[in-house]
């Protein structure tokens, strides 16, 4: 594949399924209740900032800090290490674009709370794997097998995987 984007590795540490969907433009979001909040939260949050930069169409920042951080702004931390592989993928990105001295946060407005996240040459490692692993899913001529996790029940693409 030629460009991984963050929705990709985010959508691997979610479920493979999905992110094979998703890759082959079969969206079941558009009327899911979850999506929905998720969005008016992004569009309704940190207005003030410049916000969706979009980069060779590869990763899409929610805003930048003046002080080079870039920030991501989510629901909730129920799907936060996807969130923070997502984020750790910008920085990998970023590092590999030449643009150094990146820090990174996620904001969860509804929480008022905010983390940290930062990329170690282990992560470095961990993203390539990750990148070559989502390039084999995304080559196959069917989606990985369904299997059943906690997140299922709130998930757009669930009735179809249950099929």
């Amino acid at each position: 594949m030629d460009k991984i984007t963050g929705l990709m590795i985010y959508y691997y540490f979610v479920c493979e399924r999905k992110l094979w969907l998703s890759s082959k433009n079969i969206s079941m979001e558009q009327d899911n209740e979850n999506v929905a909040i998720g969005r008016f939260i992004d569009e309704n949050s940190y207005v003030k900032n410049r916000k969706h930069i979009m980069i060779n169409n590869e990763i899409n920042i929610d805003f930048i800090e003046s002080k080079n951080i870039i920030h991501e702004i989510k629901k909730s931390r129920k799907i936060e290490q996807a969130s923070i592989w997502q984020v750790k993928y910008y920085l990998y990105y970023l590092k590999k674009k030449g643009v150094d001295n990146i820090k990174a946060k996620i904001d969860y407005p509804l929480l008022k709370k905010a983390i940290n996240v930062e990329l170690t040459l282990e992560d470095e490692n961990i993203l390539e794997r990750t990148i070559k692993d989502i390039d084999k899913i995304l080559s196959e001529k069917s989606p990985p097998e369904f299997k059943n996790k906690n997140i299922c029940k709130s998930c757009a693409f669930e009735d179809l995987c249950k099929i």
